[in-house]
């Protein structure tokens, strides 16, 4: 059974601020992590890949474990600015009822078994951010395996857009990014799948749609500077949404933008 939302809160297809990378907007800490209407169907979807696949969904450079417990730590205080999860003896309760450990050997399994957001740790080794750990259930057509322990610009083949050019723009935000600042930003793109595990290895083609992609699969990421590591944590948010359910001035503007030939489907 398909997982979806039933509204997608942004439009970055129309936004001029988001439809030129690398899109990047301010964000108020408060709103980092999202709980929407497919929290409980999201969060079933994590616990059974974390169980069934965790070779695929989650990976940690050791060396990187104290910025992981650290992450863990700003989750868990985010959380418990909220009325909707219950932190107490060890363990939190998750608003569908789930009560997950805390297990500080294991901080992004703990986390990402908390929320919606997949959760990437970059670090700086040498002149770049490294791909150090991550609690990733939803890739959408690329592979963790392929991008553990690999820079920025590595992270982005085969995304033909991102040139050396915006690499060098994203590596000066990072390195500028100072903590307690919160960024974000957002990406959209029709998928004939609905499924949120779609991994694909970089060398593998794209099919071509056939039609009109009925879903419409949008990523609203995240970027945030531990202050302690250092390390820099990329969170990715994913709707996906029927496209009969977008808004009607978000088909409006989707349809405008496919007859100015932008191709958007994955």
């Amino acid at each position: 059974m398909a997982i979806l939302q039933k509204t997608l809160p942004h439009t970055p297809w129309a936004d001029p601020r988001m439809s030129r990378l690398p899109g990047i907007l301010p964000l108020d800490p408060a709103d980092w992590l999202v709980v929407d209407e497919a929290y409980a169907g999201q969060m079933a979807e994590r616990d059974r890949l974390f169980a069934q696949a965790p070779d695929k969904v989650h990976a940690l450079d050791p060396a990187a474990l104290p910025a992981a417990r650290e992450l863990l730590d700003r989750v868990l205080a985010h959380l418990a600015a909220r009325g909707d999860f219950g932190i107490a003896q060890g363990a939190v309760t998750r608003p569908d009822g789930v009560r997950v450990p805390i297990d500080r050997d294991a901080p992004l399994l703990t986390a990402g078994r908390l929320v919606q957001e997949d959760l990437c740790l970059m670090e700086k080794r040498g002149a770049e951010h490294v791909l150090t750990g991550a609690a990733l259930c939803f890739p959408a057509s690329w592979t963790l395996a392929e991008k553990f322990m690999r820079p920025l610009i590595r992270l982005h083949v085969p995304v033909a857009p991102y040139d050396e050019d915006i690499a060098r723009r994203v590596q000066r935000l990072f390195d500028g990014l100072a903590p307690g600042r919160m960024l974000w930003r957002a990406n959209a793109h029709l998928y004939e799948d609905p499924a949120l595990f779609q991994p694909r290895p970089e060398a593998a083609p794209r099919s071509d749609a056939a039609g009109a992609a009925p879903f419409m699969r949008s990523e609203r990421q995240c970027l945030l500077r531990l202050p302690e590591s250092r390390a820099v944590v990329f969170s990715i948010h994913t709707y996906v949404v029927r496209v009969e359910d977008l808004s009607a001035d978000q088909k409006a503007t989707l349809d405008g933008h496919a007859a100015a030939g932008r191709d958007m489907r994955r």
